[in-house]
């Protein structure tokens, strides 16, 4: 039973990005100017434009990563240090969000710690 319980919150944490990106990726396409508007938004909270790509692309691919359980203790330290850093820009402006973020960071150091889960990438190399 834990078997499934670490593979589906692996699945459940890769979720998270993934439907953030999934979503943010709906809005740019459905409006003119989605990609412009997404970039403002990331400078409301003091995010240079750069970000918007390179937030797109981490979570695309690392949740990915973590979704198919191909190299877990990678993406789940990448995905840990950007929950951190979204829960310390984000809190500023939305303290709720924060502690979200914080969460996610505790999910991913763990899901760190442990990597080896079923249904896994990782598992299917041995």
């Amino acid at each position: 039973m834990q078997k499934y319980q670490t593979a589906a919150a692996r699945i459940l944490l890769a979720l998270v990005f993934l439907g953030l990106v999934i979503l943010r990726l709906i809005a740019i396409m459905n409006h003119p100017n989605g990609y412009i508007d997404y970039q403002v938004t990331l400078g409301t909270v003091g995010l240079a434009s750069i970000f918007a790509p390179l937030l797109i692309l981490v979570q695309l691919v690392a949740g990915l990563g973590l979704l198919f359980g191909y190299r877990t203790k990678l993406f789940a330290y990448l995905l840990a240090g950007l929950a951190l850093f979204l829960a310390i820009v984000l809190g500023r402006f939305q303290p709720e969000v924060m502690f979200l973020y914080f969460g996610i960071t505790g999910g991913m150091l763990l899901l760190a710690a442990h990597p080896q889960t079923s249904f896994s990438l990782d598992n299917a190399k041995k």
